[in-house]
């Protein structure tokens, strides 16, 4: 039998794409030339080769690599119901660069559809793999954080009360929707509580009449409300980073604004934390973190550069993170995905696979092994 998460060594979730699904994806949606059930031959394919991967490394927690999205949040909003992505001129600004001009629109009431296409993506990972099945999905804060007020066009959801009521209803069903699917370990990017501790995101939020304190708490509820019935044998991992397109980056600053909504009102089991550079602040949050069974797994790892981490340095950040919490409630993944979009970071497969190698030597070095 597959082991039951929380582990010691896990990982956020996407994966590099191969030239082959680049290459397939083009053919499909841009130039027309090949036939849907083409494309999915490819990924199939594709995906098949990142289980192995994983497998291989030793990873017991075990994802598609998001190998059929573009985006890592996009692609599962656009299947819900009452959103529609436009295409625009002008992408989102990240540090130095833009990612492609997608932008979300919500254009009526809001639901999770019973034939949301990521329920067989799920489904395909689990059938080809005897490991744990994961799979990663954008939190309910993405649906509001990324989508502007003037694209918010339901006149009921100008009251943003009515809009998060909806959005928290729309995860529950999504939720039990995963767990119908045989989905037994569920995680939710939401990168935005982190995107909320940086002062020039706070100052946007404030500018546009948003209090950024009472949307981090908004947010926790969301979650919380989002998962509080999920049955006992299922468990909920939380990514959280500042932005991660072709190894470039969106905020900065320490999560101190949200920790205790984050630790202490979303009711997740697992969370994801962004700690590679100094953009993450320092390690006291931590302290927050409730004693128990609760899981943080330090993204010490990067995956924004090829550099390999040593493993004495591992161990001293380690170290570290146990003054603030109990080091058998840590584990190690790295700090992000590494393709967030389809584009990928500025690494290669191989840098991929030896940072991978390295989060499983990690576990073994300070806990025993990745699931202990």
């Amino acid at each position: 039998m597959p082991a039951t998460p929380p582990f010691r060594a896990d990982h956020v979730g996407s994966l590099l794409r191969p030239q082959s699904v680049k290459d397939a994806r083009r053919k499909f949606f841009e130039d027309k030339s090949i036939e849907a059930d083409e494309l999915a031959a490819v990924e199939d394919e594709a995906i098949r080769d990142v289980i192995r991967l994983q497998e291989e490394a030793g990873i017991p927690a075990i994802t598609d690599g998001e190998i059929r999205r573009q985006f890592w949040h996009f692609d599962f909003m656009g299947e819900l119901t009452g959103f529609e992505l436009e295409r625009r001129q002008e992408g989102v600004q990240f540090h130095g660069t833009k990612i492609p001009p997608v932008y979300p629109t919500i254009t009526g009431k809001l639901d999770f559809p019973d034939d949301h296409p990521m329920l067989e993506h799920f489904k395909f990972v689990a059938a080809n793999t005897r490991a744990t099945p994961k799979i990663s999905i954008p939190g309910p804060s993405c649906c509001h954080f990324r989508v502007a007020k003037d694209d918010i066009h339901p006149a009921e959801y100008k009251d943003v009360e009515v809009l998060f009521a909806d959005l928290a209803k729309t995860y529950a069903k999504a939720v039990k929707a995963f767990y119908e699917a045989g989905c037994r370990y569920l995680q939710m990017d939401d990168i935005f509580f982190a995107y909320l501790c940086d002062p020039k995101h706070r100052a946007d939020k404030k500018a546009a009449g948003d209090d950024p304190d009472w949307l981090i708490d908004q947010y926790a509820w969301m979650m919380h409300e989002a998962i509080k019935d999920r049955p006992d044998d299922m468990v909920i991992g939380m990514h959280m980073c500042r932005g991660n397109f072709r190894s470039t980056h969106a905020a900065e600053g320490a999560y101190d604004p949200a920790a205790d909504a984050i630790f202490n009102k979303t009711g997740v089991d697992i969370y994801f934390m962004e700690y590679d550079t100094e953009r993450a602040g320092g390690l006291e949050p931590l302290r927050l973190l409730p004693k128990g069974k609760k899981r943080v797994l330090p993204g010490f790892i990067t995956t924004k550069t090829g550099d390999l981490e040593k493993l004495d340095d591992l161990k001293r950040q380690f170290d570290a993170a146990s003054k603030f919490a109990d080091i058998d409630q840590l584990g190690i993944a790295p700090q992000c995905g590494f393709a967030s979009t389809e584009e990928g970071n500025a690494i290669t497969v191989d840098d991929q696979r030896r940072k991978l190698d390295l989060v499983v030597r990690t576990a073994e070095a300070i806990w025993g092994g990745v699931d202990k």
